[in-house]
């Protein structure tokens, strides 16, 4: 997410790189074959929504303001198909006062995306954070009511022009304790406001699909409890369609592995898989970090070489991560969290220091990590 939180600092995220062909004088035997050159970077790389149109949907995260700068247009029209709002879906741009809204900027992106044959992701309807206080006074029924009420109102104001919800976002724990994260609504409603919401927008909109949108997913304790709360609606006839993984992830973490058994556990379920907020940070910081931004790594983006290394990490990284979701039928949807380098939420979170953690860099020239993904030969 964009807005930073301090719940947030719990999750642990666990350009172009320099291409140097030297030339070689002497040093083999007479008459020994020459070593090949690695494959050369290409110039460019073909629409991300094409070459990968026969597997998933690919969408970037912006608001208007994101999406009109010179550098991240041209990007998002010739790669993107999909878009998820980075804030202006969120209750707290949409809510003005009980039963008011303020619709423009959310209607700007719906026609951005009609006119430029995009879907629309909508982000998110009901959240722990950026949601006003007014949301959460009166009684519990009070309560109920007015979620009722919100989601219901802003998904028949989209009915058509957005193809799935991100209904509920990060309602799983981060810890053993329970399944459910201790937030507001649970604490005044119960895990049930989990059943209200989702029942809600599929009565307003019987055509839109309805997801579970959390981060996490790929670590093996976090995707048990989310599977806890998944098994706990489908016994109950609850609507819901998918779980979105977010995936802010680093060079290092998560494994292919631990992601490639998130996307099995869900679709085991019956359900469509998205990546909904992808980005791969150039740090490997400790939880410590995150808890109290204490043992943060250092800004690297002003040494040549350190930064050269990380961007082959994170081209590497997206090229596993690419390879397990091109093994998935149920995946039907990859959104980066972001366009290009030149505007990322990284940039201040946990820490503020320079981060690349895209495919497109702030020029909105591809990266290693784009290469990487489309080019099974290129070498970062």
């Amino acid at each position: 997410m964009p807005a930073v939180f301090p719940d947030r600092r719990r999750l642990l995220l666990s350009g172009l790189a320099l291409h140097v062909l030297s030339a070689c004088g002497g040093g083999g035997s007479a008459g020994a074959a020459p070593s090949p050159a690695p494959a050369p970077a290409p110039a460019e790389i073909p629409a991300l929504k094409a070459h990968f149109a026969a597997h998933f949907k690919i969408g970037m995260a912006a608001d208007p303001g994101g999406y009109k700068n010179a550098v991240a247009n041209p990007v998002i029209l010739k790669h993107a198909n999909s878009i998820t709002a980075e804030n202006c879906f969120k209750p707290a741009s949409l809510a003005v006062s009980p039963g008011v809204y303020n619709w423009a900027t959310a209607d700007e992106l719906a026609a951005f995306a009609a006119a430029n044959g995009m879907v629309v992701r909508g982000h998110t309807l009901c959240w722990h954070q950026q949601t006003p206080d007014w949301f959460f006074t009166g009684t519990a029924a009070e309560v109920r009511a007015r979620l009722e009420t919100y989601v219901h109102d802003v998904v028949t104001h989209f009915k058509g022009k957005v193809a799935c919800w991100d209904v509920v976002n990060e309602c799983t724990s981060d810890d053993a304790s329970s399944a459910y994260r201790n937030s507001r609504w649970l604490q005044i409603l119960g895990p049930d406001y989990i059943e209200h919401a989702l029942r809600a927008a599929r009565s307003a909109d019987p055509d839109a699909k309805l997801f579970i949108n959390d981060y996490g997913t790929e670590d093996p304790a976090k995707l048990a409890r989310l599977m806890t709360i998944v098994a706990g609606l489908q016994a109950k006839g609850v609507p819901l369609d998918g779980v979105g993984h977010q995936l802010h992830v680093s060079t290092t973490s998560p494994t292919p592995a631990n992601v490639d058994n998130a996307l099995r556990s869900v679709a085991g379920k019956g359900l469509v898989n998205h990546v909904t907020e992808l980005d791969v940070s150039l740090y490997n910081d400790p939880g410590s970090c995150f808890a109290s931004r204490t043992g943060c790594a250092a800004d690297i983006t002003g040494d040549a070489t350190l930064l050269a290394a990380a961007l082959k990490a994170q081209a590497l990284q997206y090229r596993a991560l690419f390879n397990v979701f091109k093994q998935h039928a149920s995946l039907q949807s990859v959104t980066t969290w972001g366009i290009a380098d030149n505007s990322t939420w990284l940039s201040g979170f946990p820490i503020a220091r320079g981060n690349r953690p895209l495919l497109f860099d702030a020029t909105g020239a591809p990266k290693p990590a784009a290469r990487a993904i489309t080019y099974d030969s290129y070498l970062p």
